[in-house]
């Protein structure tokens, strides 16, 4: 009879994923090692291998569940029946927030998915499509002629290159917060510079908060 996993399994499951996704994100999944996971754990590295097989597995888990996680604010989003302007909105405010939550593993998924093997890649990728395809389809809907002249899907990825790498310049200690961004991001995509709303405190922000 196989044994049950113990309780608290998943949440030492996810412990150890946040870690390893910060050492990750900081030093490169090839720079880092089992060992160095472990440590900061606070595991030894048998205990580790009980809840991953190996680096590489941790790797896929890091990306495949942050991607499902936005596939289920899409659908969340979804489900709400929304007009697509709406809707579309609703979706950048959402995902800015949520990058903020998982600045790591968004930061793993950005640049160390390449290290995966093809079906696992294959996998995380037509996960990253669907999320891709519900912010098209809600632009297509807003404004029809895009589809038409073959622009909705590269307007998409200019929209997602504004909110993917925000990571590389918006600062967790900072002034300037996620949440203050999320409607500014919005309002920059439908209008321009001009329709941009300022959040009352802005006065009180510097400009050091965006320096590269």
């Amino acid at each position: 009879m196989a044994r049950g996993r113990s309780p608290g399994y998943d949440e030492q499951r996810d412990m150890i994923a946040r870690h390893a996704a910060a050492l990750f994100a900081q030093r490169g999944y090839p720079a880092t090692s089992m060992n160095e996971v472990a440590q900061a754990c606070g595991l030894s590295k048998p205990t580790l291998y009980h809840y991953f097989r190996d680096k590489y597995h941790l790797l896929l888990h890091i990306a495949d569940d942050h991607v499902s996680r936005l596939q289920a604010l899409v659908d969340d989003i979804g489900q709400r029946q929304l007009p697509p302007e709406p809707r579309l909105r609703a979706l950048i405010e959402r995902f800015v927030q949520e990058y903020a939550q998982a600045r790591d593993a968004h930061r793993v998924l950005t640049e160390d998915v390449k290290f995966l093997q093809p079906e696992d890649s294959a996998l995380v990728l037509n996960k990253e499509r669907a999320v891709v395809a519900a912010f098209a389809n809600a632009l297509a809907q807003m404004r029809p002629e895009t589809e038409a002249a073959g622009l909705t899907k590269a307007l998409t990825m200019l929209l997602f290159g504004m909110i993917n790498w925000m990571f590389t310049w918006l600062r967790p200690d900072g002034e300037l917060k996620h949440e203050t961004m999320a409607p500014i991001v919005a309002d920059l995509f439908f209008g321009g510079v001009v329709a941009v709303q300022l959040p009352p405190s802005s006065a009180a922000i510097s400009s050091k908060e965006t320096n590269p």
